[in-house]
């Protein structure tokens, strides 16, 4: 199939749906597809390339002022036109509803393609102050699903990654179909290992306390605030590894002064695959404070290796979590909580063992072979129903043209897609 996928988040910007989105076109260029991705430049040119046989198309854009590493290109309309026609895909796919998004819809509808568009987003991801504001939050959480249950009811079809993102969309009006496809890990790398001492002294981490992993984007509305709360409240003198970057990343790093937790937390920042695996695998527990995750790629990957999971019961974070079986739910922004269930893990091994094999049974249910075989099947589905629907028209316009009478069974297939889309 020829497969064109849009989004405004795509590496090097750092979080999940860039790595969701890089993995969904690189997996399905491995698999035969030819696969087109769309997405912002890091500078002021228009750039292409070939990367891992997926053609990247990269547009001039600018930095969104208020969210560090998010690119807003410069309305390339023509361009994107131009691109689609060339390219002719038989599904264009979209994970940002925003710029490229908008464009890449308006343009499907004139050029025939169908589309495809998965929800990554919340409220809280635009802005967590205005999203948690007594006075405001509620106005504009309203403001921001308006928004996007509006573009997605354009749209041919809708997904987003859990059931809980997908139940959030209907509660604010989604009409469009839909259903929900998890964003599913590689299970055959993400496998569980024994305790590597050399990856700890590499990264400078102590080898005789048990680390409490964290594998997130540093910024406000991943609340790792809580989990440094909940770091002078141990009884356990574990160790926090924080790995990753983000725009909150100067203020943790006051907060860890403040409490005085230096040597009991490690900023990582960026850590390679080849040592990220064997970290996950020396660590005791995985946690994830987190408000604002529609699905975590970075608590299936931990749960891949065999790992219990503390995490704040909010949104979709249950699906994965079950409480008392893989881990512990606190409720969110309770540090006290979320410090008496790591003491509780750090204290029983066996516990530990239990739990990190329920991870195991939970995650195999999303694995990456089998979603990519939901996704292809979807794609070909809607291309096919897309494709007969568009003969249809054309059969109706031709008989209009040349007869000037339709027979009453196509007489009320026109009616009924009047009624339905408002045009013939």
């Amino acid at each position: 199939m020829r497969i064109m996928i849009v989004t405004d988040q795509y590496p090097p910007m750092v979080g999940g749906v860039p790595m969701a989105t890089r993995g969904l076109a690189e997996d399905f260029a491995n698999r035969g597809h030819q696969v087109w991705v769309l997405a912002p430049s890091y500078g002021p040119r228009d750039a292409r390339r070939l990367e891992h046989k997926v053609r990247v198309y990269r547009f001039s854009s600018f930095e969104w002022p208020t969210y560090e590493g998010l690119r807003i290109p410069f309305l390339p309309f023509m361009p994107v036109r131009n691109l689609i026609k060339k390219s002719d895909p038989d599904i264009i796919h979209v994970h940002s509803p925003v710029v490229l998004g908008n464009i890449a819809q308006i343009l499907a509808g004139g050029l025939r393609k169908p589309v495809i568009a998965t929800n990554h987003y919340l409220p809280i991801n635009m802005s967590r102050s205005l999203a948690t504001d007594p006075l405001l939050g509620k106005p504009f959480n309203n403001i921001s699903y308006s928004y996007l249950v509006h573009f997605y009811n354009r749209c041919e079809y809708v997904t987003a990654p859990t059931q809980t993102a997908l139940n959030l969309l209907y509660k604010h009006g989604l009409r469009a179909p839909a259903k929900f496809i998890s964003n599913g890990i590689d299970l055959k790398k993400f496998t569980p290992g024994p305790r590597d001492p050399e990856v700890l002294r590499r990264l400078n981490l102590p080898e005789d306390r048990p680390i409490i992993l964290h594998v997130n984007r540093l910024s406000e509305e991943k609340r790792i605030d809580v989990l440094l709360n909940a770091v002078p409240k141990l009884k356990n003198k574990a160790h926090v590894a924080l790995v990753s970057t983000g725009p909150a990343e100067q203020e943790l790093r006051a907060m860890v002064e403040r409490l005085g937790i230096d040597d009991r937390v490690s900023f990582l920042g960026f850590v390679r695959d080849g040592d990220l695996l064997p970290l996950r695998r020396s660590s005791a527990l995985f946690t994830i404070p987190s408000e604002a995750d529609l699905q975590s790629m970075a608590t299936m990957e931990a749960m891949a290796c065999r790992l219990p999971v503390i995490a704040a019961n909010i949104h979709a974070l249950p699906e994965l979590v079950h409480h008392e079986e893989n881990g512990f739910l606190f409720q969110p922004g309770n540090s006290e909580e979320m410090a008496s269930y790591i003491d509780r893990l750090l204290e029983d091994e066996a516990l530990r063992e239990r739990m990190g094999e329920a991870s195991l049974e939970i995650v195999s249910k999303h694995d990456r072979g089998q979603v990519l075989e939901q996704w292809e099947e979807l794609y070909r589905r809607l291309a096919i129903e897309f494709k007969e629907a568009k003969e249809r028209r054309q059969q109706l316009r031709m008989m209009r043209k040349y007869s000037g009478y339709l027979p009453p069974e196509l007489q009320h297939m026109q009616r009924t897609r009047i009624r339905r889309t408002g045009n013939l």
